[in-house]
């Protein structure tokens, strides 16, 4: 009678653990969600070469998620609007993704430095957050020192030049942000590693043009290729650097060309966003509280 139990009793805990497994079988995942956040352009032809560009990366590199997409700025909305393109700033894309399911959401923006664009895309993700179950963002194109360093890499091998006189000016947006440094960091790593004729300045931050300028006369630079280096070769690089910037220098004796090529364009660039996008999803945000509390045990 007593082996008759243990063999019920076994029999029981097989049939239970069982019904477990396949409830967890049958139980389906969390719905999952990329959003990539752009700051947006109104030129089609820079739009085609680089977000739509990397938003198919994207999808090709994780095609187990679905992935959508959010603008920044509002301006550059409106005006697409005006011609009858819609886009959707980050919180407008969150809230349809609540009301269709998605539970994670991993965000990835395409900014260069993390400035306020970044910072304004967190707040708006805090008023979501508790939605869903889990939600990371990627970090900006120059986050790490490894991460600068590989641009540099990359930008001087692409923009090689020819002879000694001949300079390349990279030209970013520039922010009054403590982030905006990240650019004179970039400037100095040329330098550092070798590459004095590699000049990085900036529209609305420093270094300013002026700080490009007496660079590229002590060194008696003759020819300057200027640069975007900006995500997208935009308003600004069609208005600020191929007309303002390329009139100033050539006033000032040089030989003035323009590439007008967005970093979003370079798909070694496009790279390290799908690698931030990975780490986020791979191990979420760093917490370096818990790195130092490691250190009391």
């Amino acid at each position: 009678m007593r082996r008759l139990f243990i063999i019920i009793a076994a029999l029981s805990v097989l049939l239970s653990c069982r019904q477990e497994n396949t409830s967890k079988e049958n139980t389906p995942e969390p719905k999952a969600a990329i959003l990539m956040v752009h700051f947006g352009t109104t030129h089609d032809d820079t739009r085609a070469l680089t977000i739509d560009a990397i938003n198919q990366k994207v999808k090709d590199s994780f095609p187990q998620y679905d992935v959508f997409e959010a603008y920044t700025s509002r301006i550059i909305i409106k005006r697409l609007k005006e011609r009858g393109i819609e886009k959707q700033i980050p919180s407008q894309v969150l809230e349809r993704l609540i009301a269709e399911g998605y539970k994670k959401v991993y965000i990835q923006p395409t900014n260069i430095i993390t400035g306020k664009e970044n910072k304004t895309l967190a707040q708006e993700v805090d008023k979501v957050r508790d939605k869903f179950t889990d939600v990371r963002i990627g970090k900006a194109l120059l986050y790490s020192l490894e991460d600068t360093r590989e641009v540099v890499a990359i930008l001087t091998e692409r923009h090689r030049q020819s002879s000694a006189d001949a300079h390349v000016l990279l030209v970013g947006h520039g922010t009054d942000d403590p982030g905006n440094a990240l650019y004179s960091q970039t400037d100095y790593m040329f330098k550092s590693q070798g590459h004095a004729n590699f000049h990085v300045a900036t529209i609305e931050g420093f270094p300013e043009f002026d700080d490009a300028l007496a660079q590229l006369q002590k060194q008696k630079a003759r020819k300057v290729t200027l640069v975007p280096f900006m995500f997208v070769a935009g308003d600004h690089a069609a208005n600020d650097i191929s007309q303002d910037w390329k009139k100033s220098l050539e006033g000032n004796g040089f030989q003035v060309d323009v590439k007008m090529e967005g970093l979003g364009q370079i798909p070694e660039i496009q790279d390290i966003f799908i690698r931030h996008l990975n780490a986020a999803i791979e191990s979420g945000d760093d917490d370096f509280l818990r790195t130092k509390d490691s250190y009391l045990k």
